[in-house]
């Protein structure tokens, strides 16, 4: 079962403006920041069947967890209040000052937070937090981190079909997408094994290093495909990239001249967590990579990035 949220297919399109700025070869940017969902961007692809999944088993709440510069925590707080679901968010970090978690107040979601930097925690508390919602009779479901589940992936499995129809026969030299929790680059992965587009796939990892994400990545895509009743996703095909640098949601000062580049030359909005950091491989590979188009998956953060490229423009 699928809860409709996405306006698919997204566009696929040609940054004419900004290669030539650069003066390198084609970027596509594959434009998940327009999914049409309020500003959830990509999430709104595993929401449709998180959400679905949920309902099946007639959940009346969700409990997610995240981090305060998680573009997840606002996206399936406004996907459960539309379908009718109470949203309960656990977050690790300080949530102050953070737009996206302002966002999923607004949109009606109970935020508890664990005073704590540990990462894990917020899962484990997730998952005692629905069980006790259950208990005391309002059935919940846990969301781990991003919605990163083999269910959560099938919405990227399908982006996989989708992109290969809009490419048409041109075939990239890389596609490349940023990993945080994991699930769009593994249904990625598990989608692109049922298509004819065989293209190395560059996940740019922002918040662990690159084998913990390959790991994880690897392992929701085979249980994805498992799922789709599809062939198994190839590990071959698979790069994983470490960004992390200064830290998580922390940009450089070429991250930012990047993001700034992208702004003024197509008009497009880059946060600090993953927009910029994957952008700006995506552009190292245009300028020392193989030969050949470089298609870039703009994964939205609408919220984040416009309070990350406006902070040092308030008078």
């Amino acid at each position: 079962m699928r809860f409709p949220l996405a306006v698919l297919p997204t566009p696929l399109v040609r940054a004419d403006r900004l290669t030539a700025a650069l003066a390198t070869g084609p970027l596509l940017v594959k434009r998940d920041d327009l999914t049409g969902f309020g500003a959830a961007g990509n999430k709104a692809r595993a929401l449709e069947h998180l959400i679905g999944q949920a309902r099946r088993v007639g959940a009346e709440a969700l409990v997610a967890c995240g981090g305060p510069g998680s573009n997840f925590v606002a996206a399936v707080a406004m996907a459960a209040k539309v379908a009718g679901l109470d949203c309960e968010i656990v977050l690790w970090g300080d949530p102050a000052g953070a737009p996206n978690v302002a966002l999923a107040r607004a949109a009606g979601a109970r935020i508890v937070c664990t005073g704590s930097t540990d990462r894990a925690e917020p899962e484990i508390r997730a998952t005692r937090r629905a069980a006790e919602l259950t208990a005391a009779g309002t059935r919940a479901v846990a969301v781990p981190r991003g919605g990163s589940t083999p269910v959560g992936a099938l919405g990227f499995a399908a982006a996989a079909t989708e992109l290969a129809a809009q490419l048409a026969g041109v075939r990239p030299a890389a596609i490349v997408l940023p990993v945080g929790s994991g699930g769009s680059c593994a249904g990625l992965l598990a989608g692109l094994a049922g298509t004819d587009l065989d293209v190395p796939v560059v996940g740019v990892s922002v918040s662990r290093p690159p084998g913990a994400a390959r790991a994880a990545v690897l392992e929701i895509a085979a249980e994805c495909a498992v799922l789709r009743g599809g062939p198994p996703p190839r590990p071959d095909q698979l790069e994983l990239v470490d960004a992390v640098g200064a830290g998580f949601g922390i940009t450089s000062a070429r991250e930012d001249e990047l993001a700034r580049l992208a702004l003024h030359t197509e008009g497009l909005l880059l946060d600090a967590t993953y927009g910029a950091k994957t952008f700006a491989v995506a552009v190292e590979l245009l300028q020392h990579g193989p030969a050949g188009p470089v298609l870039w998956w703009h994964t939205g953060g609408v919220v984040p990035a416009v309070a990350h490229l406006t902070k040092e423009a308030v008078p």
